[in-house]
């Protein structure tokens, strides 16, 4: 660094300032000192840096399954966001609440900063939080916490998707919901059952699976048997294809006979057949307010619970 100071002309202090991408650095001053850098080949040392600030810029990030869309993109949300503020990233896999407790503590080991608690993982992480000066981000969690919390508006999404269905001219809407032990799936179950009580319409006997197309499938195969089954809300994409899938087996035409809307918005919603009306999550938001609220969290700001709005994307399937 003294090195870079000499090269540039400027203080030590000043490229202190520009490594940490301080704002108070003007723009003419932070070029000459990132040429000097480059110059010379200087790159920041991540433990040197620790043992001076008392931060390893690494957070850790835990989860119960990659297996699920939406735990895939938010790792990658958060993953793009951290790297953008120069944060490395581990990922932590749990199973239980003593997982949980285990994956904070190696995490505090191996020097993280902190940890975003992604979607199931969050329910289990609730009564396991650390204390100290390990900070907590958890995303679509249950409850109140004592740390910031991020999540989609699942209940929003849900209630416009049910809305398009209903302004088809269906009597009501049927719902494929996800787990039981999911916030995301009881969120979204909540915002269908709050527009079809908001329209005067009955709220149908409940369908449930576990995120996969498989379960929409089994899901919707039952429903195909059923005459006075006009529309499907599926609280993901993945059994939304399914349920289309099944309702095909059976001779019955998506949107003619039976109109179907998901949630998520997958990278390939718009190439189903038909292509899907869906509800989109906006993961790098997500991503980006999560990383906030943790960095947030390590200079001592006061938890805030964050709620990113969905968007209902129609096509041809409803």
């Amino acid at each position: 660094m003294a090195d870079v100071a000499r090269v540039a002309g400027v203080s030590a202090q000043t490229v202190s300032r520009v490594v940490n991408d301080s704002p108070r650095v003007d723009p003419a001053t932070r070029e000459r000192v990132e040429h000097a850098m480059s110059e010379l080949g200087y790159l920041p040392h991540r433990a040197a840096r620790a043992l001076r600030t008392g931060r390893s810029h690494t957070i850790g990030v835990v989860v119960a399954t990659l297996a699920t869309v939406g735990n895939s993109r938010m790792l990658e949300a958060v993953s793009t966001a951290a790297a953008a503020r120069g944060y490395a990233l581990m990922v932590v896999s749990v199973t239980d609440r003593a997982g949980v407790a285990d994956a904070f503590a190696r995490l505090r080991a191996q020097g993280a900063d902190g940890a975003v608690v992604v979607n199931e993982a969050t329910a289990l992480a609730a009564g396991a939080a650390p204390d100290g000066a390990f900070a907590l981000v958890a995303v679509d969690c249950p409850g109140s916490v004592p740390f910031p919390t991020v999540q989609s508006d699942h209940a929003g999404g849900a209630a416009a998707a049910t809305r398009h269905l209903l302004s088809r001219g269906h009597h009501t809407a049927w719902h494929v919901a996800g787990p039981a032990s999911s916030f995301a799936a009881a969120e979204r179950e909540r915002g269908w059952r709050d527009a079809l009580s908001q329209a005067g319409a009955p709220a149908p006997p409940l369908e449930r699976g576990d995120w996969t197309a498989a379960s929409g499938h089994a899901a919707g195969t039952r429903l195909a048997t059923r005459d006075d089954v006009t529309a499907v809300f599926a609280a993901n994409d993945q059994m939304a294809l399914g349920l289309v899938r099944a309702l095909a087996d059976a001779g019955r035409r998506v949107p003619e006979d039976v109109a179907v809307a998901g949630f998520d918005d997958v990278a390939d919603a718009a190439d189903y057949r038909p292509p899907l009306t869906t509800v989109r999550q906006d993961f790098d938001a997500l991503g980006d307010a999560a990383v906030t609220a943790l960095i947030g969290a390590l200079d001592g700001a006061a938890p805030t619970r964050t709620v990113i709005p969905a968007r209902l994307v129609p096509r041809a399937s409803a």
